[in-house]
């Protein structure tokens, strides 16, 4: 045998066998596998965002808010710049100065920070 000739083995068929196209797809397919239903808040629960939503404003208190977006949460902290009440909408003001609209039905979770 030549010491000059140096099979790669499976490696230069990595790349041609996964395209673009392919790893896009794969991609997406792992993501929607992570994605959870929206929890349902009761009665109750929406009651106590109420109230903890109007306690912030009214102490002008720090708050993370829960928001489901499409099959996943993310926390936002900020201070509450408003409560729309006519459009279902609370205008959170986050740490950078800009204002943040969210939907009434977007959370799924409302705690005062203390």
């Amino acid at each position: 045998m030549s010491k000059g000739l140096n099979d790669r083995g499976k490696m230069k068929w990595q790349a041609a066998l996964i395209m673009p196209e392919h790893k896009k797809l794969i991609n997406e397919m792992l993501r929607d596998d992570q994605r959870q239903p929206k929890r349902i808040a009761d009665e109750y629960e929406l009651a106590e965002f109420d109230e903890k939503l109007h306690y912030a404003i009214a102490y002008n208190l720090p708050v993370r808010l829960t928001v489901w977006d499409d099959g996943f949460t993310e926390d936002l902290r900020g201070h509450i710049h408003y409560i729309d009440e006519i459009t279902k909408e609370v205008r959170l003001k986050v740490a950078n100065g800009t204002v943040e609209r969210l939907r009434f039905e977007a959370l799924v979770g409302v705690e005062v920070i203390e």
